[in-house]
């Protein structure tokens, strides 16, 4: 799913009869798509549904922005209020005026009310079954993940499945989360199994559309959230059974050039073509942003160079002896040269940056010129969590597998060290695994806040020095510009 994915959202501007501000509309409000019935307009609406992945308010910012809350870094910037948001919400300090929380519970909601419409409209539409099977199950693929991301962050949040019609209450109450999964969440990702095509089927500009892959493995990480482990398994091994691979090398998942997008590892990508004149806030902004936000600050070695993301010295500290994936993932004084620049301890706050996202200026020369691609989920993520299922499920003999292919990638061969250990040993050994492997994706928050029913949050955060964060801190504050907009919004206890 190149850049014509996306192109064709612009396209559904002019179908919608000149409505310029379409992809700006709240979630309550009516996009009027009842008179497309073409495949042209099928398409274009179920492209509008993926445009919100790519905003600040997810993967171009607060997503990724996740781990520093989880405590692998620094916010770094500019300092003084440069991010201040992420900083209090780091050092367990928001408040419900918090702009993170209010930019990631609204980020959602405008794919939400896509999915909804293409939902409604597209099984009316008299168009080839084989593509209104497809984009239907992309609607509720997409849907799914949206609320997925909104549960695990919120809590309770209302439930909208369905465009608003006159008379219907426009300030909904909060669902509880678990009728949220069980309704909607797990019944679309299920569905999206059935409905979508593998990922072969793509080509052109279709590659990187949502697969059976990647609903079997987002379907996976559900069940694993929810200690659904024999559930989890199954879709971990159907995962399998679809072709995925690891490759070769762990950088071959990150850069900005076309050999690193939409790999044989990858499941599901948030796609960016680059070279858009958009301005750097904008919505409809086509540049990767995770570049130019964690290159050194002033260094000059990538477009942007704001510094942002600055690992920590524990978290450099968990790397293994022999770890291949260290000098991938983070700069550090005597690493290998980036683009023929040797690193100094000092261009940091905490002597290290973030490496495996950043692209040299002869592939991407300004700030808004990144075409690389978001990696959502990867197959070493499923093999993690084929891993943990076992292990959860008592089979800790048959997780030594998935867990040692994610390994010896990175250069820890000895199968000894996965070998005859304990449950408590093997799961310990996994969760630091997912913690290195996945680092910097966006992964590390929802996995803390999920083990041991949050306690293993608590205790690594305060292990860290992070002694204020308590129990009310596992989820983001509902945020009050929301709360005064509708009344009928409740806030999560303690804010």
């Amino acid at each position: 799913m190149k850049k014509y994915i996306y192109i064709g959202l612009f396209a559904a501007v002019a179908l919608f009869a000149g409505c310029s501000d379409f992809l700006d509309k709240v979630p309550y409000e009516d996009p009027s798509a009842e008179a497309l019935k073409d495949e042209a307009s099928a398409i274009a609406l179920i492209n509008g549904a993926y445009q919100p992945l790519q905003r600040p308010k997810l993967y171009n910012m607060r997503i990724w922005a996740l781990d520093i809350i989880a405590g692998n870094s620094e916010v770094g910037a500019g300092g003084g209020t440069d991010g201040i948001e992420t900083v209090t919400l780091a050092n367990f300090v928001a408040t419900a005026d918090n702009a993170a929380a209010l930019d990631i519970w609204r980020g959602p909601n405008p794919g939400i009310l896509y999915c909804n419409t293409v939902l409604e409209s597209v099984p009316e539409m008299d168009i080839d079954e084989n593509l209104k099977n497809r984009i239907l199950g992309e609607a509720r693929f997409l849907r799914a993940h949206y609320y997925f991301i909104l549960v695990q962050l919120f809590g309770d949040v209302p439930m909208t499945v369905a465009t608003p019609k006159p008379g219907d209450d426009l300030l909904p109450s909060r669902t509880a989360r678990s009728t949220i999964y069980d309704e909607v969440i797990i019944a679309d990702l299920v569905e999206a199994v059935r409905l979508l095509p593998v990922r072969e089927s793509y080509s052109g500009s279709d590659v990187g559309r949502a697969s059976k892959g990647a609903a079997a493995g987002m379907l996976a990480k559900v069940y694993l959230t929810l200690g659904m482990y024999e559930e989890s398994l199954q879709m971990s091994e159907l995962v399998e059974t679809l072709g995925y691979t690891l490759n070769a090398d762990y950088s071959d998942n990150f850069g900005g050039e076309e050999r690193h997008k939409n790999t044989g590892e990858s499941l599901f990508e948030v796609q960016y073509y680059g070279l858009t004149k958009a301005g750097f806030w904008d919505d409809e902004n086509q540049a990767n942003w995770l570049s130019t936000y964690m290159g050194p600050r002033n260094s000059g070695w990538v477009g942007g160079a704001y510094g942002w993301n600055q690992p920590t010295q524990e978290f450099v500290d968990s790397y293994e002896e022999g770890d291949l994936r260290m000098e991938k993932t983070i700069l550090y004084e005597g690493c290998p040269p980036f683009d023929g620049k040797n690193y100094k301890s000092n261009m940091s706050n905490t002597g290290y940056n973030v490496r495996k996202f950043l692209v040299p200026l002869t592939v991407s020369p300004d700030y808004n010129t990144n075409s690389a691609s978001v990696t959502v989920l990867r197959f070493a993520d499923v093999l993690l969590m084929k891993a943990e299922a076992l292990n959860e499920l008592g089979r800790t003999t048959e997780a030594e597998e998935p867990l040692y292919r994610v390994r010896s990638r990175a250069g820890l061969t000895d199968r000894a060290d996965v070998e005859n250990l304990t449950t408590e040993q093997m799961r310990a050994m996994i969760r630091n695994e997912r913690r290195i492997e996945l680092a910097f994706e966006g992964h590390r928050w929802f996995d803390l806040i999920r083990w041991d029913n949050g306690q293993y949050a608590l205790n690594f955060l305060h292990s860290i020095g992070k002694t204020n964060a308590a129990e009310k801190h596992l989820l983001f504050p509902i945020p009050q510009k929301e709360r005064d907009a509708n009344p009928n919004l409740t806030q999560n206890t303690g804010y």
